[in-house]
């Protein structure tokens, strides 16, 4: 594609070859000399956001990324097993790309798996919400709920979160994964 043809979303290889998306882009056409494409953009191997100026007619290389639902199985040393349940087709992903969502992960649970030309993982995302367990609390006291006070929770996972005073251990909380937070018991 050319870089005239870049949009936010899309995904591209860039010149040193990481894998970089769009995030914004300004489509410039000076009075004297050639249009050319200001775009910040990505990389989704480190997360640094960089600014690059394209030639508008210069060529970019596109990358084709497949999002597949796949079920998380268990774990396995330092990879972790999922399982795309059409196919039946099992995915070892090592502990690094898996970072991000060892907090949420919950066996039998659907993640979101990218793949780059439909082979190498780039990332793996939770749904926008899980059920886990509250593990370790402390009790809360009669008369405390006046403010709508919180508490800390550890959850099955080792995830720490704020809770209100009612959540005691063995309950089941959902957690919104967006943004780590409570949103109700279970």
């Amino acid at each position: 594609m050319i870089a005239n043809e870049l949009r936010a979303g899309t995904t591209i290889i860039h010149n040193d070859g990481n894998l970089y998306q769009i995030l914004e882009f300004y489509h410039t056409k000076p009075g004297k000399g050639g249009a050319f494409v200001r775009v910040k953009m990505r990389c989704l191997k480190d997360g640094k956001i960089i600014e690059y100026t394209f030639r508008s007619e210069e060529k970019v290389e596109r990358a084709f990324i497949e999002r597949k639902e796949m079920e998380y199985l268990y774990r396995d040393g330092e990879m972790f097993v999922f399982m795309n349940p059409s196919s039946y087709e099992q995915v070892e992903i090592e502990r690094a790309k898996m970072e991000s969502v060892l907090p949420y992960l919950v066996e039998n649970e659907t993640y979101y798996v990218s793949f780059l030309k439909g082979t190498e993982v780039l990332s793996v995302e939770p749904p926008e919400s899980v059920v886990l367990e509250v593990v370790e609390t402390d009790p809360g006291e009669k008369g405390d709920t006046a403010t709508g006070g919180s508490k800390p929770a550890k959850l099955s996972t080792g995830l720490v979160i704020k809770v209100p005073l009612f959540v005691k251990v063995g309950d089941k909380v959902k957690i919104d994964t967006r943004s780590g937070t409570y949103i109700e018991r279970a």
